[in-house]
């Protein structure tokens, strides 16, 4: 077993039914560019009803049909937001509880120790970020999972990582291993994705193997370390 193995994303989710909400982070094969994913997948008809939108540069999840919506505190956020030179992506609204908590002076883990786990029993969904630090002397990013104790909910672990960026190098932090009742929860580290140059076949390469029937939407974007140019792609599956 070689664990510092790098596979395509590809091999971490094709088959696999349901492995949630995703994040992606890492550095471009040729090091010149920080790489971001995001992406969300769904099985009840709430969830199926959100498409993401892009205002300002900051991503938003929203209702494809107002009039469906249900329940909106879990499924409508922010998922990517900038604050300074930092990129945060989160799966919920934790994305502004880590911007609030920037601006007055916290690191990233500090500001998500006032969050825990969605209170969506018996799942339990954990709560997944990510936060680049977008400079290219001094590129890192930081990963972190809040999730439950045990079955019952009955209190919060948290586990953080940090990363220095490495060309051609990502991790990817999902919020289940697969479908199931209760569905699991991701387990272990990140895992260690392969990434290129190109975002148009990493896109591809994303949503083409995110089961057919519960993916929703994906966002990537690869950002140029040097000149801070942004380029993006983005696909809903309710258009």
């Amino acid at each position: 077993m070689n664990i510092y193995e790098k596979k395509p994303i590809s091999a971490l989710i094709q088959g696999n039914s349901y492995v949630g909400r995703g994040i992606v982070m890492g550095m471009s094969e040729d090091g010149t560019k920080a790489v971001s994913a995001y992406f969300i997948m769904g099985r009840s008809a709430n969830s199926r009803n959100r498409v993401f939108t892009v205002k300002n540069g900051t991503v938003f999840t929203e209702p494809f049909d107002a009039a469906k919506v249900e329940d909106p505190s879990l499924i409508i956020y922010a998922a990517v937001r900038r604050y300074g030179d930092r990129l945060i992506v989160t799966n919920g609204n934790q994305t502004d509880t880590i911007y609030e908590g920037l601006a007055a002076g916290k690191t990233f883990s500090e500001a998500l120790e006032s969050r825990c786990f969605e209170p969506d029993e018996p799942n339990f969904t954990p709560r997944i970020s990510g936060m680049m630090t977008l400079d290219a002397e001094r590129f890192r990013y930081e990963m972190s999972i809040l999730k439950s104790i045990d079955a019952a909910g009955s209190n919060c672990a948290r586990y953080s990582f940090s990363y220095p960026a490495k060309p051609g190098l990502g991790h990817f932090l999902h919020t289940y291993v697969c479908d199931g009742t209760p569905i699991p929860t991701f387990q272990g580290e990140p895992e260690r994705v392969l990434l290129g140059n190109d975002i148009d076949a990493f896109t591809r390469e994303l949503w083409e193997n995110l089961d057919e029937d519960n993916k929703i939407s994906l966002y990537v974007r690869f950002t140029d370390l040097n000149t801070k140019e942004i380029t993006e792609r983005l696909i809903n599956k309710n258009k």
